[in-house]
């Protein structure tokens, strides 16, 4: 497959990798300042952007740039026809209306806070054991993650993810809570807690917590290349599932859909 990357930073530089290992061809790296990207465009410039694919000749698109970025290019990126794998976080409040963009373009996108193996098993792992948990009302629950000191966003979208799916498991649980607690906290609070810290790839812990004793799942990636392997083969799906009328255009797509 031919492939266009949008962003080229470090992220975009591993999946470059893993996409040449597995065979595909980067036809276009494209960056508002990476000076090796192959296309070189300035922050905003939708029709710029959208050239430099189409010139490429790419038959695909991994979008791994910024929060701050990430729905201007998706809104640049949708109407061109090509199926996306988008894996910028920090833009959660805008899926609706992105989703919509995609029925209108009748275009897919699969979006995912992490498309690492692992960590999408993680989510199942996590949602069955707080499902188990919330019958023992003495065992309380929180998330905490830990990512490099370069992470634009806070908490991470796995973190997100991952509250999501403990809320999912235990009803009781209605609402995250991100910040400090300056008073004790309620009962249907769910603290999501981040730590930015030199290297981390990406640590994410769930805690039971309970009088008698405590309860940890923890996912701890190695380094980045398992998202950027992960990326291309989301991509790799995303086209064969398209393709075969397995999945349909014009939605908004997440990893679950893979598994």
């Amino acid at each position: 497959m031919k492939i266009a990357l949008v962003g080229y930073g470090k992220m975009g530089h591993m999946i470059e990798s893993s996409a040449k290992a597995k065979g595909h061809e980067v036809v276009a790296t494209i960056d508002i300042m990476a000076k090796d990207a192959t296309n070189l465009v300035a922050a905003g410039d939708g029709k710029a952007l959208a050239e430099a694919v189409k010139n490429s000749g790419a038959e695909g698109i991994i979008e791994f740039s910024h929060p701050s970025s990430v729905i201007g290019n998706l809104k640049t990126l949708i109407p061109l026809g090509l199926p996306i794998v988008c894996g910028t976080t920090g833009w959660a409040k805008s899926e609706d209306e992105i989703e919509k963009l995609c029925a209108a373009s009748n275009n897919a996108v699969m979006r995912s806070s992490n498309f690492s193996i692992g960590v999408n098993m993680f989510y199942k792992i996590v949602e069955e054991a707080a499902r188990l948990m919330a019958e023992y009302s003495e065992y309380d629950v929180a998330v905490w993650e830990a990512h490099h000191n370069q992470k634009a966003d806070s908490p991470s979208g796995t973190a997100l993810e991952i509250a999501r799916r403990v809320m999912n498991g235990n009803k009781s649980k209605t609402e995250m809570v991100f910040d400090a607690f300056h008073e004790r906290p309620k009962a249907n609070e769910l603290h999501v807690s981040s730590t930015r810290v030199g290297f981390v790839p990406g640590t994410h812990t769930v805690f039971f917590d309970s009088p008698a004793d405590s309860i940890e799942l923890t996912h701890r990636a190695r380094s980045r290349e398992g998202f950027a392997l992960g990326s291309v083969v989301a991509l790799e799906k995303l086209s064969a599932k398209l393709a075969d009328g397995s999945l349909s255009k014009g939605k908004l797509y997440g990893m679950g859909d893979l598994f």
